[in-house]
């Protein structure tokens, strides 16, 4: 019993330690867990208020960011059924509610950071909520927001929008609907030819196949069966526009079967089907009863028939067969010594020469360009350079003034290109094709480029004049055509002149037996300029906005150059016309162009103030190569009000 009865005293012992050790953690948890309910809900309660802040500076930012742009201290309310901000914070059943706007700042990589540049088209935002009971705590939120909603964009892309900019050695080209590009002459449009000026009937019924032209004065070869004369001058005109030039025949030679002619000031070459005079010299300033005297000639060995000819100062160069010939021109008289020979592919049909390099276009389907370096005072002939292409024989070759392209015309074929471009600024080995053009039924005589970016393919059959935009080089797609002529007698040779008070034409010898010799004025117009420059008219956008990006499409053939500047500034006398500009590029620095489409830069430098209310761009074009023009078709800028 006594056993008994100290066993139950020794439990409740233990059970009254168990309590004494229990029911503390058991209260504490109690009310551990009820002060972490309350903790609970006014952490949600805080989060609510923050995330209503939140929506409520997205809503006012949509509806104007001019709204939020100004730094302070703000809370969130509403006014006619809108929210808008007011200043300080608030306090809504025992919470404490600010809502605070600051500048973001960029780092010099444009990201984000603590120290930096502000950026007016970025604000940082930071919501906190505090409370003090049960036990006092807060939360919160920071987050950016830009103004780039309900963007705004202005276009430029037609002659109406560009005729309000200005212009300096610039003009506006209406072949695509309206581009600027440097003044490159001429008083029509390559891409829109015709016939109105009137042709000139060379001597006899023979049929012209040969050109070569320089300012006031084209030489034609007329040769081509014994109906003809060998060859005529042709001086042409220059009267002011709106007067059409015209052409009258100051001379002709006969005696030979022509193929070939080339022209000079005072002297005239052609190249024959005479054995012993493949390339016969006329005085352009002598003549007997109107006939030019015959003054030299150059006999090329063997039996061959004078293909081409050409002169580079006193080098005279002729392909005859399978080889091209330099002969001396120290003097133009007698029989004029050969210099140098170069066997070529097969056989040269054009000789055309700049600087230290022939280029000759080859009756070969292997190879049909073949480049020679020229060099020991014309005795030396070495071929370095070649275009192997998938066509047929090479006919006619133009080289730009720059000598890094040339336009090869090949035969016409049912399945291959009879126009290809030519990278040839590197000389050596294969050169590369970097564009391409389909005649579509047209069998190429002769090629030229002209001012404005454009280059003429004239043959027989199909469409006879075809003008092609080669501002953009491209295999794939082709190039394509801008305009063109149907001339069913066919066109057998074509040449260009630039001349020097800005007017450009084209001139074709065709197989019509009365009226041979046709003159077609080209464009895009204005006195031609190595460089110029366009200014817009200011864009008002009718508020003080943020100009965020600058797009432009364009053309940049080689040797040629577009650069753009951008500014923006306040209105003056509440317009843009009176503002001030001051141009940059995309760094912010007056000293740098965008040469392609970019952010504008978000700085202020006076006059330059972005966000502004008005914006003006300038284009800078320049070209090394009268031929060749940037073009600019279209420029667009996107704001955020």
């Amino acid at each position: 019993m006594l056993k008994t009865q100290g066993q139950s005293i020794i439990e409740l012992l233990v059970a009254v330690t168990l309590m004494a050790i229990l029911f503390p953690a058991l209260f504490s948890g109690i009310i551990a867990g009820r002060d972490g309910r309350s903790m609970l809900a006014q952490r949600l309660n805080a989060f609510s208020l923050t995330r209503e802040a939140e929506e409520a500076v997205r809503m006012i930012r949509e509806r104007n960011w001019h709204e939020i742009e100004v730094n302070g201290s703000y809370h969130p309310a509403v006014s006619a059924n809108s929210f808008v901000l007011n200043s300080g914070p608030e306090t809504i059943n025992g919470f404490t509610r600010a809502l605070t706007i600051e500048d973001a700042l960029r780092d010099s990589a444009g990201v984000l950071s603590a120290s930096g540049t502000s950026d007016p088209s970025t604000k940082k935002i930071t919501v906190d909520v505090s409370w003090s009971l049960p036990h006092s705590g807060n939360i919160s939120q920071t987050w950016y927001l830009t103004r780039f909603l309900n963007n705004g964009s202005h276009t430029e892309t037609s002659v109406a929008d560009f005729e309000k900019g200005s212009l300096t050695g610039t003009v506006i080209s209406a072949d695509l609907g309206g581009e600027i590009m440097l003044g490159s002459g001429g008083i029509s449009s390559w891409c829109d030819p015709n016939l109105s000026i009137e042709a000139v009937d060379l001597p006899k019924n023979g049929v012209a196949n040969a050109v070569s032209a320089i300012e006031g004065q084209v030489v034609a070869g007329t040769g081509n069966n014994a109906s003809g004369v060998s060859f005529a001058r042709v001086d042409i005109s220059n009267p002011p526009p709106p007067s059409s030039p015209s052409g009258t025949i100051n001379g002709t030679f006969d005696g030979y079967k022509t193929n070939d002619v080339f022209g000079e000031e005072n002297y005239a070459y052609i190249a024959t089907d005479t054995n012993s005079k493949e390339i016969v010299i006329m005085d352009l300033n002598n003549q007997v009863n109107g006939k030019f005297a015959e003054v030299g000639f150059f006999d090329a060995p063997g039996i061959t028939d004078g293909e081409s000819v050409f002169t580079s100062g006193n080098i005279g160069f002729a392909t005859a067969g399978n080889t091209l010939y330099t002969f001396n021109l120290d003097l133009k008289t007698g029989s004029r010594l050969k210099l140098g020979s170069v066997a070529l592919a097969g056989k040269g049909e054009q000789v055309i020469v700049l600087g230290n390099y022939a280029y000759v276009a080859v009756e070969s389907e292997t190879t049909q360009m073949q480049i020679i370096e020229v060099t020991n005072g014309g005795q030396t002939l070495n071929i370095v350079g070649w275009a192997n292409l998938n066509a047929d024989d090479g006919k006619d070759i133009f080289v730009n003034s720059s000598a890094t392209r040339a336009y090869l015309a090949t035969e016409a074929s049912s399945n291959k290109f009879e126009l290809f471009v030519l990278d040839i600024e590197n000389k050596s080995g294969q050169r590369q094709v970097v564009a391409v053009y389909e005649a579509n039924g047209m069998n190429p005589q002769g090629i030229t480029v002209v001012p404005g970016n454009r280059a003429i393919l004239v043959g027989t059959g199909g469409e006879e004049y075809q003008v092609i935009n080669i501002s953009s080089e491209s295999v794939n797609p082709p190039l394509s055509r801008c305009g063109g002529l149907n001339i069913d007698s066919g066109i057998n040779g074509v040449f260009s002149v630039l001349e020097t008070d800005g007017d450009a034409y084209s001139y074709i010898i065709t197989g019509d037996s009365t009226s041979e010799l046709k003159i077609i004025a080209g464009g895009p117009g204005g006195e031609y300029s190595s460089q110029g420059t366009f200014e817009s008219a200011p864009f008002d956008a009718g508020q003080t906005v943020a100009f965020n990006r600058f797009d432009f499409n364009f053309d940049r053939p080689t040797q040629t150059s577009l650069a753009l500047q951008v500014a923006s500034s306040e209105a003056v006398n509440n317009n843009c016309s009176e503002a001030q500009y001051s141009y940059v590029g995309p760094d912010g620095a007056a000293d740098t162009y965008f040469s392609a489409a970019g952010p504008i830069p978000l700085i202020i430098n006076l006059p330059y103030v972005n966000p502004g209310r008005c914006f003006r761009y300038k284009a800078e074009l320049t070209s090394a190569d009268s031929s060749f023009s940037p073009v600019l078709y279209d420029v667009s800028v996107n704001y955020s009000p």
